[in-house]
């Protein structure tokens, strides 16, 4: 969907949302100038539109234990190999995300573990079951991370 698509109300309701995914129709209804029916309506009508595709608790990563985040490039060990890896990968526990790149590697992983060993592991599996290669970078501290989008 393309923001101009958007008007400034859904842009405002979006930015709002992304902020504080438990905002009360009241506090939207604050941030828009709207009535709380029309607000409900408009996110209503967001979500229908899959602006909005979900609300999800944002989890402290060191509180459930995994500490340890790297950013896992890989790259098919046999480039004439079938283009599956995000399928190959989806279920496998410890990689949170998986974005399709360009550059050297095909596709970016993000992965969250328990210590130095369990990310040996974890990157042992990755290379098994996709066929790939794989370059990692262990992330030392995050500053920030989720932001709310610019506009």
């Amino acid at each position: 969907m393309t923001d101009n698509v958007l008007d400034d109300v859904d842009r405002a309701l979006v930015r709002a949302l992304r902020e504080d995914g438990r905002a009360t129709l009241a506090a939207l209804a604050g941030v828009t100038g709207l009535s709380q029916s029309a607000v409900q309506a408009r996110v209503r009508k967001l979500e229908a539109r899959a602006v909005i595709t979900g609300y999800r608790a944002v989890v402290d990563p060191d509180a459930v234990g995994l500490p340890i985040a790297a950013y896992v490039e890989i790259t098919p060990l046999d480039q004439s190999q079938a283009d599956d890896a995000p399928e190959r990968l989806r279920d496998v526990p410890g990689i949170e995300s998986c974005w399709s790149v360009a550059g050297n590697a095909n596709y970016m992983l993000l992965v969250r573990v328990a210590s130095p060993s369990a990310l040996e592991d974890l990157l042992g599996v990755i290379r098994r079951e996709a066929s790939v290669s794989t370059r990692s970078t262990v992330v030392l501290r995050t500053y920030f991370e989720g932001r709310p989008l610019a506009r």
